[in-house]
């Protein structure tokens, strides 16, 4: 019988940030273990109601009160590694725990046990100090801890807090979890605003006495982004209306809010990306100044302009602002601006399932401020047995981020370009190029909310760059009567342009295709980059990542009718990309006869390629021609293959021509529910890769971290 692992995320006090400490933790369980469960012990949920409506949400903080669902528990549910519906997740109500505090537990660990039955590791998370404040709750939390056999990580808030406070509040939390017999398994310091070294080592002299002293600490700093609240909340906070603009960018965060009541020229000084401007609606000219700073290039881009005091402009200044058509988001209230300035300032943030920068943002401090492996340790997680698709995501991106690559993106016109470069930079999965015109790609990124600043914009149509490529393309091209001028032409296409950034090491790889066809993609790349040396043919693979396992299929995208020597060069490039992706390769060369039992033009190709593979690259384990059934399924090898090493155990499926490859692929897909990652172009020099134009940011990503994964092979 497995044994279940848990973890509360428990706190002492409100607003610590411990939502994304949970955030964390799942993504950490997500790639140990295959079924991860999320918790909610104690909600916030009016009398009378199911558990399916917990605001988790202080009054007053523009949330919009006790109606809505719990944002945060709504947020780790929606996590890809996680099954477990909303409702399954919440335990008892605060008017539960008011009404007979036992009952209350004894329901809480019964619904605890409903939830773990199906998971291999729970993340529980404890209370949030929106109904009672004090030691009380953090007892609560305890004692929900111990009864359920589950070790605490405890969050304290380091914000504006000195080392010895930080330490005080700590001892006497821990010294709360032990007196209800929870035990504590590690501490962070989150939204730590001094010096982390400094309360690391204040925290490991304070703790140094009794059963803590081997606590690991961990120290985050603050990150105030991740309070910052989007322009939908603030709407709602002032009671307001949007009167013009894109309702989209309602959900890009405020960084900053002013007050617009002063001297125009003044007010632009203090303008920022990103922010929000409150001034009455009666001060037109203010308005108008805003518009002409926001649309202007060279000034920052605004996230808001709240209109108080329910005045509006009317007459040519109404018309005006209307012909100006503009995107930011203008809001009406009734409120003066005094209350409109408090209501803003009592607005916060919040990491919700729906803000995937702040997601990325919260998951990269996560992962850069706390050991994972050491607190995996320490909660006895085992090593995977089985490789799930959300696990081999997690493994390229770590691969990626060890060894970080430069990977260009030619198509910055494209918005989900844009979101996937912004997760891109969060994580630190690599660095990036960004083609584009550079006002436009960052003025869109703005507006969008995403942060892009540690990406290089490039214009394709630069001349510098062109007159270079252009020259370099034509002594590539000179055999086929290639000039400079007709050169300067070419290159300024964003997969010429790209490619050339690759050729010439100015980046490690390329990722296109999201708005191109899979031929403009890669049809540079033939003509500049070139097939690697021993490589015949550029071919493809698809990673496909079943439930429990990753298999490997090639060509499913590129050559249609491939050759016996085609063939075998396909199957020893897709060798070495799967040992490349972490999956052993075992080959089976695939054909509707198994072995020596059939003939015919067909089977005698997969023959010929098979003994050419077996030339080619003696060490690799290689069977064929195969039946699928065979390969993939022991007790039919036993059966048809009884000797083979690879028969029933075939990770790398190589079929014998694009019709087949494309079906089967696609098949595998839709009826066993895989992943199928890619298409992953291999057999050139350097790494391109290609995207579908229905990618989604995530594919994107992902691509991202398979070409710098390459990039690094192509480097040794």
């Amino acid at each position: 019988m497995t044994t279940t692992r848990s973890i509360v995320i428990a706190s002492p006090e409100g607003e610590s940030g411990k939502s994304t400490i949970a955030l964390g933790v799942l993504d950490l369980l997500v790639r140990q273990v295959q079924r991860v469960g999320v918790f909610r012990p104690v909600s916030r949920v009016p009398a009378g109601r199911l558990p399916d409506a917990d605001a988790d949400a202080a009054p007053g903080n523009g949330t919009g009160g006790a109606s809505e669902r719990d944002y945060v528990l709504e947020m780790l549910l929606e996590h890809d590694g996680v099954d477990v519906r909303y409702e399954d997740a919440v335990g008892v109500t605060y008017e539960d725990v008011h009404a007979d505090a036992e009952a209350a537990l004894s329901r809480i660990v019964a619904r605890y046990h409903a939830v773990a039955a199906r998971c291999d590791a729970v993340v529980v998370l404890g209370s949030d100090y929106t109904d009672v404040a004090g030691p009380t709750e953090l007892a609560f939390n305890a004692r929900i801890a111990a009864n359920l056999g589950a070790p605490v990580l405890l969050v304290v808030s380091g914000r504006e807090r000195t080392p010895e406070a930080v330490r005080a509040l700590a001892e006497v939390s821990l010294a709360e979890l032990r007196a209800h017999h929870a035990q504590a398994v590690g501490l962070v310091v989150n939204r730590c605003d001094a010096d982390g070294d400094a309360v690391r080592a204040e925290l490991a002299a304070g703790l140094a006495d009794g059963a803590d002293g081997s606590l690991p600490v961990w120290t985050i700093p603050e990150e105030p982004f991740l309070m910052a609240p989007t322009v939908a909340q603030l709407l709602e906070a002032v009671d307001g209306e949007l009167a013009l603009g894109d309702p989209e960018l309602l959900g890009r965060e405020a960084l900053q809010v002013l007050i617009g009541a002063m001297n125009f020229e003044h007010l632009l000084e203090r303008l920022t990306d990103g922010a929000v401007v409150i001034t009455p609606g009666d001060r037109t000219d203010i308005l108008v100044g805003l518009l002409a700073a926001h649309a202007a290039p060279s000034f920052p881009s605004l996230a808001g302009i709240v209109l108080g005091g329910g005045f509006y402009p009317e007459g040519m200044v109404a018309e005006l602002v209307t012909a100006l058509d503009p995107k930011v988001p203008v809001i009406r209230t009734k409120q003066e601006t005094y209350r409109v300035a408090r209501a803003t300032a009592k607005t916060r943030g919040r990491v919700s399932r729906t803000s995937t920068r702040k997601i990325d943002t919260a998951r990269a401090l996560f992962e850069r401020h706390v050991d994972g492996a050491e607190l995996a340790a320490r909660l006895d997680v085992p090593p995977p047995e089985v490789v799930t698709p959300l696990m081999f995501e997690y493994q390229l991106i770590e691969r990626a981020r060890a060894d970080r690559r430069h990977v260009v993106l030619p198509e910055g016109d494209d918005d989900r370009i844009l979101r996937a470069a912004s997760t891109v930079l969060a994580r630190g999965i690599a660095d990036l190029t960004i083609l584009g015109d550079e006002v436009t790609v960052r003025g869109r990124a703005a507006a969008l909310g995403l942060d892009l600043s540690g990406a290089t914009v490039i214009s394709p149509t630069d001349p510098v760059y062109v007159r270079r490529f252009a020259e370099e393309y034509t002594r590539l091209r000179a055999h086929k009567g290639m000039t400079v001028e007709r050169a300067s032409e070419i290159v300024t296409d964003v997969s010429y342009f790209g490619t050339m950034m690759v050729h010439l090491g100015l980046a490690d790889g390329m990722v296109s295709g999201a708005a191109h066809t899979t031929a403009h993609t890669i049809r540079p790349s033939f003509e500049i980059i070139k097939t690697a040396p021993g490589v015949s043919v550029v071919s493809s693979v698809f990673l496909m990542c079943l439930e429990d396992r990753v298999l490997v299929y090639g060509d499913c995208a590129v050559i249609p009718d491939p050759t016996s020597t085609e063939l075998a060069d396909i199957a020893v490039s897709s060798a070495a990309t799967a040992a490349q992706f972490g999956v052993s390769p075992r080959v089976a060369m695939l054909s509707y006869s198994t072995g020596s039992s059939g003939s015919g033009a067909d089977v005698d190709k997969v023959r010929a390629a098979t003994e050419l593979v077996r030339e080619r690259a003696p060490q690799l384990s290689v069977d064929g021609p195969i039946q699928y059934d065979a390969a993939i399924d022991a007790s039919v090898a036993a059966s048809k293959l009884p000797d083979s090493t690879v028969a029933g155990r075939a990770t790398v499926f190589i079929f014998p021509d694009l019709n087949t490859g494309n079906n089967t692929y696609k098949a595998v897909q839709r009826s066993a529910g895989a992943v199928a990652v890619g298409p992953v172009l291999q057999g050139l020099n350097k790494p391109v890769n290609d995207l579908s134009r229905g990618a989604l940011v995530q594919d994107i990503v992902n691509t991202v971290a398979i070409t710098a994964i390459q990039a690094q092979g192509a480097a040794r």
